[in-house]
């Protein structure tokens, strides 16, 4: 009979339920999840070094799970896997070896609220007076600390990620999941741009003063006068704005405001060949971003989907519905839903089996990076020369 000691016990108990915590929501790594296809090791190699010719760009992803240092006042089971800790090296490590030049490293507004029920993710609380920002205050400076000692590239401008990408080291791209810390504050978007973040998801799954989001019943009606004028400061900033999350009437609010194109960085569309999952948007919803030149990420959260190969079914249908200049990367990396893509080493096969499928060199490069690329340089063109 084996002896535990104290220390191992709890460890075990900890890791057990911060397993079934992500059999749930998928704050796990998903071990083993199928291709679904086949490459030669021609058609391997040549993905490649496609990846080194092209720029590989995720618009949103929690490499390493950073935003859970630091945070205080966590429901029970958000704690217990809070106490699993963060693992940005191996992340970068994957980053390298997959071909990725840069990822979004994403902090989480709300994480301090949340509580996991049997309907997902939601707020439990709200904030308490000076809370949000304060937590933004922490994750800022843990995520500008991957730079700072080295790990990472910081990516700030479109040619920090050129030079990032031929130099092939991984960079990251600062975000942050909710706006929530902003507190409907046009100076907190100039404050957070000079920490080194450039693109903000407006809500999360915390209800906050700029508008509704799509997983709880609406509070506002869509986008408040506040959130009115973050969409304008983040326009004079040239930050992308990021939709994910935000309900239909919100994002229309945020279209007729914003005077740059927009981003939705991680859902699908609604369809009868997938789940009605509500954090996917409708198709005229998705069309209409696509008419402003804004970009939906190709998000490979598990919702009806089991292989790789069935994400890149959802890569031809979103190319469908808004074509291919409107596509992008958006992979919700290390906290993501049963991810089908769950380790960026396997992003060699998704551009293999892309180029297998049929997508032409062009409209692949345009899809792993180049429409991302092309959105952020669009926004930073049309910032106000006054910011």
């Amino acid at each position: 009979m084996a002896v535990f000691s104290r220390r191992k016990v709890i460890a075990m108990g900890v890791l057990a339920s911060a397993a079934a915590l992500g059999t749930v929501y998928g704050y796990k790594r998903k071990k083993g999840v199928p291709i679904g296809f086949a490459l030669t090791d021609d058609e391997l190699a040549a993905a490649r070094a496609f990846l080194q010719d092209n720029i590989a760009f995720d618009s949103h992803a929690h490499p390493g799970r950073t935003f859970v240092r630091g945070a205080m006042g966590l429901a029970p089971k958000l704690k217990l896997y809070q106490m699993l800790g963060s693992f940005e090296d191996k992340a970068v490590a994957d980053m390298k070896a997959g071909g990725l030049a840069a990822a979004a490293f994403a902090g989480v507004a709300d994480f301090p609220l949340l509580e996991l029920g049997k309907h997902g993710l939601s707020a439990r609380r709200a904030f308490r007076p000076g809370e949000a920002f304060a937590y933004y205050q922490v994750q800022a400076r843990n995520l500008g600390a991957l730079a700072d000692r080295g790990l990472v590239a910081a990516i700030r401008t479109p040619d920090d990620l050129k030079q990032a990408h031929k130099a092939g080291k991984p960079g990251a791209w600062l975000t942050f999941e909710g706006g929530d810390f902003l507190e409907g504050k046009p100076e907190r978007v100039r404050r957070a741009f000079a920490d080194g973040f450039r693109s903000i998801t407006l809500v999360h799954y915390h209800t906050n003063e700029l508008g509704d989001i799509m997983t709880a019943p609406p509070v506002h009606g869509g986008l408040t006068q506040a959130g009115v004028r973050i969409v304008q400061a983040m326009n004079d900033a040239g930050m992308v704005i990021d939709t994910a999350h935000a309900s239909e009437d919100t994002v229309r609010g945020v279209l007729n405001v914003s005077r740059a194109p927009v981003l939705c960085s991680h859902t699908h569309v609604k369809g009868p060949d997938v789940p009605d999952v509500p954090r996917f948007i409708s198709a005229d919803l998705a069309r209409a971003i696509a008419a402003q030149d804004g970009l939906i990420g190709l998000w490979p959260a598990g919702f009806g989907m089991s292989s790789l190969n069935d994400l890149i079914d959802r890569a031809f249908s979103l190319i469908g519905i808004v074509g291919p200049d409107h596509v992008c990367l958006g992979t919700d990396m290390d906290a993501n839903y049963k991810p089908v893509l769950d380790t960026y080493r396997k992003l060699p096969w998704l551009v293999g089996g892309l180029l297998k499928r049929g997508l032409g060199e062009k409209d692949t490069a345009k899809l792993i990076g180049g429409n991302l690329l092309r959105l952020w340089s669009d926004v930073i063109a049309r910032q106000s020369t006054a910011a």
